[in-house]
């Protein structure tokens, strides 16, 4: 089901944004304009990636995740949900996610693991154009936002490995990535549920 401004439902992670950061988001700034700034952002995060920059690639990556969190919170919270932003964030999620596992996940661990990452991804995706295309909009349930919490902790894992040489990076990033994939394959059946 499509959430809109009438039947918005705030997740747990909502409640404690609202109390604290949206406060200090100035009212100007709307959701719509957080998710263009991680479109804009995820190509920076993959230059310092590719230049090894890693200090600058994992604090701008974590920010870059981070407004994943905030532009929802901010359409919710504030009643500002647009049909755009609901098309446009799933994206730049994937957008964000799918880049970095590609140039992290499939040289730091497989790249048939970084195949089933970016497969099931493309899945989900390809299933909400296909009911778009029907009109039917949905938004995601509380197993895509588990599933993208949990790719964030695994690449950044990933990434503390690359910054600090954490030994144990790399095995953590495997076991977080894959219970990544078991909440990825649930919510591509259970989208917009």
């Amino acid at each position: 089901m499509l959430m809109t401004n009438e039947n918005i439902r705030l997740y747990p992670h909502d409640r404690l944004l609202g109390a604290t950061i949206v406060k200090l988001v100035p009212k100007w700034i709307h959701p719509n304009q957080v998710t263009i700034l991680r479109f804009i952002l995820t190509p920076i995060v993959l230059f310092l990636m590719w230049t090894h920059s890693w200090p600058w690639a994992f604090a701008l990556f974590l920010f870059t995740a981070f407004t994943d969190a905030l532009d929802g919170t901010l359409a919710r919270v504030r009643k500002q949900i647009t049909l755009w932003g609901t098309m446009a964030d799933p994206i730049a999620d994937k957008l964000l996610v799918g880049s970095v596992v590609i140039l992290l996940v499939a040289r730091e661990i497989s790249v048939f693991f970084a195949a089933i990452i970016i497969g099931i991804e493309l899945l989900i995706l390809g299933g909400a154009i296909f009911r778009k295309r029907k009109g039917v909009y949905a938004s995601a349930n509380g197993y895509g936002k588990i599933k993208m919490l949990l790719q964030i902790t695994g690449l950044a894992l990933l990434m503390s490995g690359q910054l600090f040489g954490f030994a144990l990076a790399t095995p953590l990033a495997v076991v977080t990535l894959s219970i990544a994939i078991v909440f990825a394959i649930i919510s591509l059946f259970t989208y917009g549920s």
